[in-house]
């Protein structure tokens, strides 16, 4: 009897030992949320500002002298100078990281070569590219906030030629032309905050040749016209800053 109330016992504290060490037992705490990683759209219109340098190799031949064809090179020169602007446009950036866009980029330059005349040695030919507008498709791959990108289509320069006196500065002959050509480049750009973002670009401007004659009364009776063909290559790298009216906006959560 004594033995049958110690097994009760022992049953009964058992009992009430299990709830309480299992009320004992830690809360297991909940998984954090998941992190969400933004996905930026790059579609949109933006507008910003460029500047930096070009290198130009701008070349001359004389085709005639008082309307007598007779074909001289006075040659090629490379010159330099600054480029400052703007630019704007518009981007699509497709479900995919594929982005698409136009834009419209015009500079202010200052890019200028001298030389002294070949054919007439007492005097100095000069040039100088002074206006750059380049019109253009684009075709970019983005990842989140950094775009790489290719672009290209027309461009367009403004250019002035002069021929004068090496000694006393005397001008001769002059013409200023707008020329039109094409343009390739490549660009990288990259989103630093919201709606702004900044870049690198490169851009090679190849014009059209074009032929005028000057009228050359400082030079008469012995030559009273010459007529030549010019032509100029221009590589530009530009650094850009954009600011985008509905960017920064994530379209994808990614987890």
């Amino acid at each position: 009897m004594k033995m049958l109330l110690l097994a009760s016992v022992g049953l009964i504290a058992l009992g009430m030992a299990t709830p309480a060490s299992a009320a004992d037992m830690a809360v297991k705490a909940p998984p954090p949320p998941p992190v969400v990683v933004p996905i930026y759209n790059w579609s949109g219109f933006y507008i910003g500002a460029n500047g930096g340098g070009a290198w130009a190799r701008q070349c001359l031949d004389v085709t005639a002298l008082s309307g007598i064809t007779d074909v001289f090179a006075e040659g090629c020169r490379d010159s330099s100078g600054g480029v400052v602007g703007g630019q704007i446009g518009y981007r699509w950036q497709a479900a995919s990281s594929w982005v698409f866009g136009i834009e419209a980029q015009g500079d202010w330059a200052n890019i200028r070569a001298s030389r002294t005349s070949l054919l007439l040695p007492a005097d100095t030919w000069s040039s100088k590219v002074d206006g750059l507008g380049l019109f253009t498709g684009q075709i970019g791959y983005a990842w989140n906030a950094s775009l790489f990108y290719v672009k290209g289509g027309a461009a367009v320069a403004n250019q002035r030629w002069d021929l004068f006196n090496t000694v006393t500065g005397v001008g001769l002959v002059s013409a200023e032309r707008t020329r039109w050509g094409g343009t390739i480049g490549v660009g990288w750009e990259y989103g630093f905050a919201p709606n702004w973002s900044a870049g690198i670009e490169y851009d090679h401007i190849w014009g059209q040749s074009d032929s005028r004659t000057f009228l050359t009364p400082g030079l008469a009776p012995a030559v009273t016209s010459i007529t030549a063909n010019t032509r100029s290559d221009i590589d530009m790298v530009t650094a850009r800053i954009n600011y985008h009216f509905n960017w920064g906006n994530p379209v994808v959560a990614r987890y």
